[in-house]
């Protein structure tokens, strides 16, 4: 056995060794549907992270709309929309071969998250297409969730970040920096970069 064998935990009594037991507040704040009270603060969501299971793997990627990027059906349907995008259409591919998914909901400047476990469907009902428009433009399809699970997540990992602290921008690639260094230079990234800004403004809806 290697030294980082001997070290690894691989049951579940061990796991739950290093942590304890979890607390009244923790189990109580799970629920099977959109309570009210997470449903107000879904409501002022405007920035999800949508997490799915594919025959590839795991994938997570970002949603974002005005508050309100998810609408909420009843107490145990959410309704994302679609939006123009890369087409890559991840998340899409996996729910059509694994229904189960989970989102993460953010209010910038709030450090609790909410989360949702549960199973979409993919609908293209014109109807919800047109209901779900943003500058008088359909989304190309709309993820129908089945809501299983909910539940708040505690400030400590913002807290931890400092993520809604002001703070000066960090210097990181670009877009077009990344791309250029990950094709050897078969993407012009400065080209990439100066096109960006106005190719987002007419792609976004």
């Amino acid at each position: 056995m290697s030294a980082a064998d001997a070290h690894t935990v691989t049951d579940l009594a061990s796991l739950q060794s290093l942590f304890g037991a979890v607390g009244e507040a923790s189990l109580r704040k799970e629920v099977d549907r959109l309570h009210p009270v997470y449903q107000r603060w879904i409501e002022a969501s405007p920035f999800a992270v949508l997490a799915t299971v594919g025959p590839d793997g795991l994938d997570a990627s970002p949603r974002g709309d005005p508050p309100g990027l998810v609408t909420i059906q009843d107490e145990h349907t959410l309704l994302l929309p679609e939006r123009a995008g890369n087409n890559r259409i991840d998340s899409l591919k996996n729910i059509l071969g694994d229904p189960r998914v989970a989102l993460l909901f953010f209010v910038p400047g709030v450090g609790e998250t909410v989360r949702v476990n549960g199973k979409a469907r993919i609908s293209v009902d014109p109807a919800l297409l047109q209901r779900l428009a943003m500058d008088g433009k359909p989304p190309r399809c709309v993820i129908v969730i089945s809501v299983e699970t909910v539940f708040f997540q505690c400030a400590r990992a913002m807290k931890r970040s400092g993520l809604w602290d002001a703070r000066e921008p960090v210097a990181v690639p670009t877009a077009g920096e990344m791309l250029a260094a990950l094709t050897h230079n078969g993407i012009d990234g400065k080209a990439y970069d100066l096109a960006l800004p106005e190719r987002q403004r007419n792609t976004l809806y």
